[in-house]
């Protein structure tokens, strides 16, 4: 996409050179579009953040965005720039999404620039990116982690299992990422699952104290009860910006079979974020020491979640598990608890 240099078809010389310094002025991803739309200029930081995410070149501005926009987006972006009542303007969110880079979120403006003097009506708009992507990240982790302490809070014979657990579940999304073994997994699944996978059990803070703290089985009834934390989870967490949470809450104890819960969903219906916590939170329920159960070594536990290929577990994912195993033998060894 080449720049252009020239960038007002104006013959006031003063006009220009106000121009120019506003448009160096302002420390974020710029760009001039004309009345048709295609590109009048663009600064560094807009031309990089094109190279970065990988988009088309393309000599029209909504093209450009064609990929990670809906047509009805797009669309609504031209009415509102060609309309009066909207001020000629549109802002909005966008994310920037390649597999091999971290998501960058950022809040576009488009406001008219300059007007026609017979029309009216602007001959051209000014398109400014703001990147918000660190004060997001920030506000989900604070909203995330207060959530997760109230969990601990709630059920405290747990010791560093939800810690654990993020840990397993990030061995076996850089697995299939390296190994390219999912399109869906990207360095962001990769990141997002290694701190949402603390937030399978998060429901259990609606789960009755003397049910969620009992010292031997739990009758049928209290069983029941028990199995709602996935819904909790998922109703606690339906409200949080990344889904994967809530996917993790509510289907973690769903099985390949159709046999889990809550909902009997099976195979590709589960969502790939919950067969890798379901086999990571297997894995260390049955390395840890309950109170109403001793706990099973790493030899015994691997051959468990390998008889449970194809029943309780994606034999995709217990191929992955087969290949990696020794690295949950060593996070559970590293972040043993402590008496």
């Amino acid at each position: 996409m080449q720049q252009k240099t020239e960038t007002y078809n104006t013959n006031d010389d003063s006009c220009k050179e106000q121009l120019v310094t506003l448009y160096k002025s302002i420390a974020m991803p710029l760009a001039i579009i004309s009345k048709d739309l295609t590109y009048i200029y663009f600064n560094e930081l807009y031309k990089n953040l094109l190279i970065k995410y990988q988009y088309t070149e393309t000599k029209h501005f909504l093209n450009t965005f064609s990929r990670i926009l809906k047509p009805e987006e797009l669309a609504d972006i031209y009415r509102c720039m060609k309309n009066k009542n909207r001020n000629y303007s549109w802002s909005g969110t966008l994310e920037h999404k390649a597999r091999d880079i971290h998501a960058s979120i950022t809040k576009m403006q488009i406001m008219p620039y300059l007007f026609s003097k017979e029309t009216r009506e602007p001959q051209s708009w000014i398109v400014i990116l703001d990147d918000f992507t660190v004060e997001m990240q920030g506000f989900v982790y604070v909203m995330f982690k207060g959530l997760l302490d109230a969990s601990k809070l709630k059920d405290n014979d747990t010791g560093k299992h939800i810690e654990r657990v993020n840990l397993y579940a990030t061995v076996l999304a850089k697995a299939l990422y390296d190994e390219n073994l999912d399109i869906l997994v990207d360095v962001d699944f990769v990141d997002n699952i290694g701190f949402l996978a603390a937030m399978h059990d998060v429901g259990k803070i609606g789960t009755p104290d003397d049910i969620l703290n009992k010292k031997g089985s739990l009758t049928d009834f209290e069983w029941k009860i028990m199995k709602e934390h996935t819904i909790n989870g998922a109703f606690i967490l339906s409200a949080y910006p990344n889904p994967m949470a809530k996917e993790i809450a509510q289907s973690h104890h769903e099985r390949w079979d159709g046999t889990g819960y809550p909902y009997n969903l099976e195979k590709d219906m589960i969502p790939l974020s919950a067969r890798i916590v379901a086999i990571a939170d297997v894995y260390d329920a049955l390395r840890m020491k309950r109170s109403y159960k001793e706990p099973k070594n790493h030899q015994e536990t691997y051959d468990l979640i390998m008889q449970g290929s194809g029943t309780h577990f994606d034999p995709s994912l217990v191929l992955v598990f087969r290949k990696h195993h020794k690295e949950f033998e060593k996070i559970y060894d590293d972040n043993a608890d402590t008496d």
